[in-house]
């Protein structure tokens, strides 16, 4: 009998791939929706307040802010904070709010400063404000962002959130550096990588989430359980973003694929497929890293899906999530709780 009639065509398997990767995407955005809709009010009021406390008299500070703010965006993070607030027993005034958007302005402000660094030229599917308007103009709105965000949260009059706060900031600028430090570097470890995401990405999900609890007064041990959940779920948001790097599309990412690859950064699917490869993709690999470029990105791909690389990396996240739901045994049930529960499962079920 011959079988080669019975197997797909290229042509169908690239139609089911793509059919596949649709559904992923739309599955993604319904999940997103579904979790915005448990703070929809709230959110809004966000989104409401940093336009607000974006005006300036000086144009292009608002110019960049309506760029940022239109581009869209996931916006976790400040429900991360709304969520964790309701979920911790806060049901009266509006600090969560302002801290909400306290995170999103400091996040903003990280991502302006990013894009300069890194050269980006597309964020969130748009043309990033360091290619509109220069590098100078997104390091220094960057700093007003920042700046702004200290304003905002003074009127929360809470000492601890001014700690938790400026502890946040000053561990994300160190994150930055060592990941700056890592770039080109063939011999990055996975326990240094993992330094990395936990200080430039985890923090600020960190903080999120325990300023609900200390909106919440909640005793020492609740904000310590919460912390330890923004840790673990920044830690697997990264860790999926940048598995994406090497798995997702440019459209649904709305960033370059091999971003990562080109600017030398040596994140978890390279290490392991460094460590895993065989002598020649070991040489491969390496090279890729300490040249940068994306002139050997299709070989690239080969070797992190081949050696496992992927497959490990979205274990290892997994395993995060699993610490972070862990740590939300603390709370009472209710729909806020099982918002920061599915949260974290979107973490590492995103296609984008």
């Amino acid at each position: 009998m011959n079988t080669s009639s019975l197997l797909p065509s290229a042509a169908a398997v690239v139609e089911q791939q793509t059919v596949d990767r649709v559904d992923l995407l739309v599955d993604t955005s319904s999940k997103i929706s579904l979790l915005r809709s448990r703070v929809e009010s709230e959110l809004k009021a966000v989104n409401t307040l940093v336009l607000e406390q974006l005006n300036s008299d000086i144009a292009l500070i608002r110019q960049i802010g309506v760029h940022l703010v239109h581009s869209g965006g996931k916006q976790l993070r400040p429900i991360t904070v709304l969520l964790s607030a309701r979920a911790c027993g806060y049901s009266s005034g509006s600090a969560h709010i302002t801290l909400a958007a306290v995170i999103e302005f400091i996040h903003t402000a990280t991502l302006l400063h990013d894009d300069v660094v890194d050269a980006s030229s597309l964020r969130r599917g748009e043309t990033t404000a360091n290619q509109l308007w220069g590098n100078p103009a997104s390091v220094l709105v960057g700093d007003f962002l920042y700046s702004r965000a200290f304003e905002m949260m003074v009127t929360a009059g809470k000492m601890e959130v001014m700690d938790i706060m400026a502890h946040t900031t000053n561990t994300i600028a160190e994150g930055e550096v060592m990941q700056l430090l890592n770039c080109y570097v063939a011999d990055v470890t996975e326990d240094q990588y993992i330094e990395v995401i936990h200080r430039k990405t985890a923090q600020l999900f960190s903080a999120a989430a325990e300023l609900g609890a200390v909106l919440g007064q909640q005793p020492p041990a609740i904000r310590q359980a919460l912390a330890a959940y923004g840790t673990h779920l920044g830690t697997a948001f990264q860790l999926i973003d940048d598995l994406l790097d090497y798995r997702g599309d440019t459209t649904e990412l709305g960033k370059n694929t091999g971003d990562d690859l080109e600017e030398g950064k040596p994140t978890l699917p390279l290490i392991y497929a460094l460590l895993k490869g065989s002598v020649k993709q070991q040489n491969l690999i390496r090279q890729a890293i300490e040249q940068g470029g994306r002139e050997r990105i299709e070989e690239v791909l080969e070797i992190v899906e081949s050696t496992g690389a992927l497959a490990y990396t979205s274990h290892l996240a997994r395993e995060q999530i699993k610490a972070a739901k862990q740590a939300l045994t603390v709370l009472p049930h209710s729909t806020y709780s099982t918002g920061l529960m599915d949260l974290a499962d979107l973490a590492v079920e995103r296609s984008f």
